[in-house]
């Protein structure tokens, strides 16, 4: 038993997962099984809309490896039964299970992608997550530690607001432990930097090699589950929404200290190279590109660093994605349909060099590892997406050659009756010592 623990925690600091994988997604774990080569499938995660096909949520595969006849096509969708906010998904560290949550009815759905990665099952669903967690509410990111997976919540049972905390889970689905985020009544031992303490969540993020861990903040269910016109339009709905990050001992699971990151940030992008001691974050509300980075002291700090189109405007800043070389920022805007490439060489001073309109609406953004391959998808939320013609639900597939975006194919989910994209994640045979059957 010593030496087990003694192996998780060695791991946990150091990262011991192969950081030299040639390809797969630029926002996955550092503890993940890495594929080689070109992925053959992105896994969809999408929401069941009502009078689209069969109205469940469902994982949606599609064939992406272009020496593959299938290449363009969905080649499966597994339907789970009802509509449950389908929204975030990842993988176990070792790759042989996709996790995906729901964030209206709290459940997890297990996917098994290794046995056939073309045809995932359904492996097991986890219905208690609320009573385990002990009233936490809307499984949002699921990330991979060693033998562990962290989901974060974004609201609880008693309020549906937004305090909340991060969950932990074994990979074999077993419930371990819950970490609730720091408050202005309960720091949880935290040391509060400015003038929030809000006990909201989001993402996470971690770097093994700094014993870091960053959470970021959104909102609660009586937020996300409302109409975005009618939430925008009420006052007190529009108070309701996180403007903090938190810093975290990765090890011991404590938080640290909180900074003031006012407007919603959202997904938490690190970089990857071993001397790059530092994050970037975009905040949703303000409209702001954030990076957390460490000091001359070794002291962790929050700066906002770049604007993202006109904030006035509230763009709505949605997904990033960082590139393997720490050089380029992604970052998609919902309202207005665009996603924008930061140079981010000097991180203290992003410059946006790029700009293409993807689709009336877009939100979440894949880059594959060697920076030549992006998937976009459309969907924020159910009750958030727009309406009428607007209401474009897509998987688009681009290819990036340096100075510009072309397209290479498109699935319109509405027509071919899946329903509302939402999270990808890569999948590929050469994870499991397969080929194609």
């Amino acid at each position: 038993m010593t030496f087990k623990l003694s192996t998780f925690t060695t791991a946990l600091l150091l990262g011991t997962a192969s950081l030299s994988a040639s390809a797969d997604e630029t926002c996955a774990s550092p503890y993940m099984a890495k594929i080689t080569g070109q992925e053959d499938f992105v896994y969809i995660w999408t929401l069941g809309a009502e009078g689209v096909g069969d109205e469940q949520d469902k994982l949606v595969t599609v064939d992406v490896n272009p020496k593959s006849k299938q290449y363009g096509k969905v080649i499966g969708s597994l339907s789970v039964g009802g509509r449950n906010e389908a929204h975030h998904s990842d993988f176990t560290d070792d790759r042989k299970f996709l996790w995906a949550g729901g964030l209206d009815t709290n459940k997890i759905f297990i996917f098994d992608v290794a046995t056939d990665p073309a045809k995932p099952k359904l492996s097991k669903t986890i219905t208690d997550f609320v009573a385990k967690s002990g009233g936490v509410v809307g499984p949002h990111s699921l990330y991979a530690l060693p033998g562990r997976m962290i989901i974060t919540g974004l609201s609880n049972n008693k309020d549906h607001g937004g305090r909340t905390a991060i969950v932990e889970y074994s990979n074999a689905g077993d419930y371990i432990a819950t970490y609730w985020l720091p408050t202005d009544s309960n720091l949880e031992g935290a040391i509060k930097s400015g003038k929030y303490a809000d006990g909201y969540n989001y993402d996470v993020r971690v770097l093994p090699r700094k014993n870091l861990m960053l959470t970021s903040s959104f909102t609660g269910w009586s937020n996300y589950m409302m109409d975005f016109g009618k939430m925008l339009a009420d006052p007190e709905a529009m108070k309701r929404f996180g403007n903090t990050v938190v810093q975290w001992d990765l090890h011991s699971r404590q938080p640290k200290k909180v900074f003031d990151v006012p407007g919603a940030p959202l997904e938490i992008r690190c970089a990857w190279a071993e001397d790059h001691n530092y994050c970037f974050t975009s905040t949703a509300l303000t409209s702001k590109i954030w990076l957390i980075h460490q000091d001359d002291k070794g002291e962790w700090q929050a700066k906002d660093v770049a604007d993202i189109g006109e904030p006035a405007k509230i763009p709505l800043p949605v997904d990033i994605s960082i590139s393997s070389d720490d050089k380029t920022l992604w970052v998609n805007t919902f309202m207005d349909g665009m996603t924008r490439r930061f140079d981010i060489s000097d991180p203290f001073h992003p410059k946006q060099v790029f700009e293409q309109k993807i689709g009336a609406q877009v939100n979440m953004v894949s880059s594959s590892w060697d920076g030549k391959r992006l998937y976009y998808t459309s969907s924020l939320l159910a009750n958030w997406d727009k309406k009428g013609a607007d209401n474009e639900q897509f998987f688009k597939a681009y290819s990036w050659d340096g100075s510009k975006l072309t397209e290479q194919f498109s699935i319109d989910f509405t027509k071919e009756k899946l329903g509302r994209a939402h999270q990808m994640r890569f999948g590929a045979y050469s994870l499991y010592g397969g080929s194609p059957k």
